[in-house]
């Protein structure tokens, strides 16, 4: 580290605080940072917690810096490390595990946490706030329990919450004081539009509801009301509000109201130190939207690097709702008074509400319902606190008219200042993106994100930034407008994978060095599937990236919410030895393993393995590796089948061994589960698997496409054999057309949908050669991932071998 560069530490490793450190970099301050987070992932992006909830996107989708930025910006990452105070006399940052750091400044962004009711019972088991992914993580677990859920708070937080929860199968109701919904950011037509259009989708309400009461012992059972009526619930979300996290600073020393105390410069009363985001209370206000802690650490970014900087004097705040679906904008003032003019326009054939509020004829307010294409424009107006005349009023309202008589587009755009910010939460120019374009060749709006991180927060932004991509490329905007498998490339799986073989391409790097990436070291989405390709097309000859791998799959271990790992050893199918047993409770018992889970899968988790010791946990268990964090077969779940069961008529415990021998270790697009019943009683749930296998008195019948997650799915009855060797080949063809055909992270229940049954039939049932080459290219696979005790045959002798061994 070059001498006498100025030790920078943030506090807080949310969307604000690395915002800030992103700003800083961009105008080439020199300092060096350190970063305390207290959960155990890089930066996210918590505005998406709601999809990653609902299940549309994981944890690595919603990453905004990956570990790989941190250490590219030289940058000292502490996870799963929460800071205690701030020694303001030596000048040193103190973590709660004993960890200190110097510096020269500090930015406290600590964010917020929930705002749990002082009600009896909300300390109950299955009471949870809505704020990170660990909540997420709850809410996912306990949907796979328990039935009736009560989200309490009918804000923004609040209906994300609910919506995931019914995607998740579980009955919610929203428990709200007040008679209308989102009562902060909508008026009553707005409110009652939304109801309805969430009842539609499953939600239910209760409204006016006071919550004076959890019912239950130890677990949460019900809640009780002010009126004295109740209601039924064994899972409870509280989303009433969030209040500024404030600890560290009060431990410290420094000036604390709602939040931490700064001026316009974001200064705490404490002599650099400062704050920003939503633990930061400036002239009495705590935001608790992106935009103004964007804007914030602009602000700050600039006082840190010595930059001229006009001070920051509050935002202007805005909303928009993101459940898949229902499309909800509002911006300033939405309730109307006696001072507005207000300008609307309701339409219920089309479910679409618009209203616009004026004050001595400037825009002060927007509320839009069920279209809100308009809403970067008119978030614009409302911050420039813009005259409204006739044309701005045929622009906005959809009235004015041009040639054809198609309402008059880009105009906003054509207006536009080149310094005028178009995304508020990244602080985005239309310069900036209008330069990505022309200087570039950027043509779509994940390019323009991946380039500018317009976009990348809220998404707000995207109808301008579109517009701004159709103004700049007029007629080329369409036909330009192509995606690849994420905003560094153009170009589709398939042509990705045909590019690959064409060139003879090897590594990652050179892929995307010749088939010109617009990030020449892509992204998190990207780099994990190309290596993929890679290895799935030369098996014998690439050499697997573990830095293209996640996290879990280079620890080989799960990583939890404190940070600690899962580890879990393989028992195939199901079936485990004594001596197993004994080596997994010594090694729990020897690295203090919080808690050994017998899983939905037949085996044991080992819980609460801490970073360090998970080398030595395998070394000492001496078992294969489940592959619970892999994207290859986790488990074959089996049944006891006709070795103890009187309904029995195959061996599937045995078949099931073989099985998970024969395919483990081996990559797949997504995850791979399957299962094996001896009968058709189907007590192993060969219907919720990507390869279900039924025994019956003539052979087995094979099932295929299956999903017990988030997004169920039954599988599709495939064909019927007759013998094990017919089962293994035809097993084998169908993984391997689902490994040279299936996208990235699409699991089989995704790509029978896509490709369609009959499809794959044709290919591997109709086709003898078809499956037969499959079959091979699939052993060749195997062969070059497993040792050679694990390439069994599939005959009788073989697995009744097996069985006695795993019995023995």
């Amino acid at each position: 580290m070059p001498k006498g560069k100025e030790k920078l530490v943030l506090i807080g490793n949310g969307m604000a605080g690395i915002g800030t450190i992103e700003q800083i970099i961009k105008l080439g301050g020199a300092y060096d940072i350190t970063v305390f987070g207290s959960e155990p992932y890089p930066n996210y992006n918590r505005i998406m917690l709601s999809y990653v909830l609902e299940g549309s996107k994981t944890i690595e989708d919603i990453i905004l810096n990956d570990r790989k930025w941190y250490e590219d910006n030289k940058i000292t990452l502490h996870t799963s490390c929460a800071v205690a105070r701030i020694d303001t006399e030596a000048r040193q940052v103190i973590a709660e595990d004993g960890t200190k750091v110097p510096y020269d400044k500090v930015i406290v962004a600590t964010g917020s946490t929930s705002f749990i009711l002082p009600v009896p019972g909300s300390d109950k088991e299955g009471v949870v706030g809505f704020r990170d992914i660990a909540d997420c993580d709850a809410m996912v677990e306990a949907a796979g329990v328990y039935r009736k859920a009560a989200v309490i708070g009918g804000g923004l937080l609040g209906l994300e919450a609910a919506k995931g929860l019914v995607n998740l199968g579980m009955d919610v109701t929203v428990v709200h004081l007040l008679e209308d919904l989102m009562e902060r950011q909508l008026d009553r037509n707005a409110s009652s539009m939304l109801q309805a259009e969430l009842e539609r989708q499953g939600v239910k309400f209760a409204m006016g509801k006071q919550t004076a009461e959890l019912t239950g012992d130890a677990r949460v059972t019900g809640l009780r009301f002010s009126d004295g009526t109740e209601l039924e619930a064994d899972f409870v979300v509280m989303a009433v509000g969030i209040k500024a996290n404030t600890a560290v600073a009060r431990e410290s020393g420094i000036a604390v109201n709602r939040g931490i105390v700064v001026d316009d410069f974001m200064r705490t009363s404490v002599q650099d130190v400062y704050a920003v985001g939503e633990c930061a209370e400036h002239r009495g206000t705590v935001y608790g939207l992106v935009a103004p802690l964007f804007e914030q650490g602009m602000v700050l970014a600039k006082v840190l690097c010595g930059a001229p900087t006009q001070p920051y004097e509050g935002s202007v705040v805005s909303t928009k709702l993101k459940i898949s679906g229902v499309d909800v904008f509002s911006a300033g003032e939405f309730t109307e008074t006696s001072e507005h003019t207000v300008i609307s326009a309701k339409d219920d054939w089309k479910r679409t509400y618009k209203k616009i509020l004026l004050k001595d004829n400037k825009i002060v307010g927007a509320v839009l319902f069920g279209d809100v294409s308009d809403s970067a424009t008119l978030q614009k107006l409302v911050k420039q606190g813009a005259e409204m005349t006739d044309d701005l009023y045929a622009e906005v309202m959809g009235t004015g008219c041009c040639g054809g008589g198609e309402k008059k587009k880009g105009l906003s755009v054509e207006a536009m200042a080149d310094e005028e910010i178009v995304c508020g939460c990244n602080g985005v120019t239309k310069k900036a993106i209008v330069d990505a374009v022309t200087e570039n060749g950027f043509t779509t709006v994940d390019e323009i994100k991946a380039h500018t991180g317009a976009t990348r927060s809220c998404g707000g932004c995207k109808p301008m930034v579109e517009q701004i991509l159709q103004f700049v490329l007029g007629d080329g905007f369409q036909q330009s407008a192509k995606q690849g498998i994420c905003g560094c490339t153009t170009l589709s799986r398939d042509e990705i994978v045909a590019e690959i073989q064409a060139k003879g391409l090897s590594t990652t790097k050179e892929v995307m060095n010749v088939l010109g990436w617009k990030q020449p070291e892509g992204c998190s989405k990207c780099r994990p599937a190309v290596n993929y390709y890679l290895g799935m097309l030369n098996p014998d000859t690439h050499e697997d990236e573990k830095e293209s791998r996640f996290v879990n799959e280079r620890m080989s271990a799960n990583i939890q919410k404190d940070g600690t790992f899962t580890v879990v050893p393989r028992m195939y199918g199901g079936v485990t030895t004594p001596e197993d047993l004994k080596r997994i409770a010594d090694v729990s018992l020897k690295y203090d393993v919080k808690v050994v889970k017998v899983t939905g899968g037949q085996r044991l988790d080992l819980i609460g393995v801490k970073k360090e010791d998970v080398p030595k946990v395998w070394e000492e268990l001496d078992m294969p590796s489940g592959y619970a964090y892999a994207k290859s077969l986790r488990t074959v779940k089996t049944c006891v089948g006709s070795q103890f069961c009187r309904f029995g008529t195959q061996d599937s415990m045995g078949m099931g061994a073989l099985l998970e021998r024969k395919y483990e270790r081996l990559d797949f697009p997504a995850k791979f589960k399957m299962a094996v019943n001896g009968c058709p009683r189907n007590c192993a749930e060969s219907c919720t698997k990507d390869i279900g296998i039924v025994g019956n008195d003539g052979g087995w019948e094979i099932f295929i496409g299956g999903n017990g997650g988030i997004k169920p799915r039954i599988a599709d009855s495939f064909c019927k054999v007759k013998t094990d060797e017919e089962l293994i080949e035809i097993c084998s063809a169908v993984m391997q057309f689902y490994r040279e055909t299936g996208n990235y992270l699409e699991r089989t229940s995704e790509w029978v949908e896509r490709m369609g049954l009959e499809k794959i039939q044709t290919v591997i049932l109709n086709n003898e050669n078809n499956r037969k080459e499959l079959a091979a290219r699939m052993e060749f696979a195997l062969s070059q991932v497993s040792d050679p005790w694990q390439k069994m045959l599939g005959d009788e002798d073989t697995r009744t071998a097996l069985f006695e061994k795993t019995q023995a």
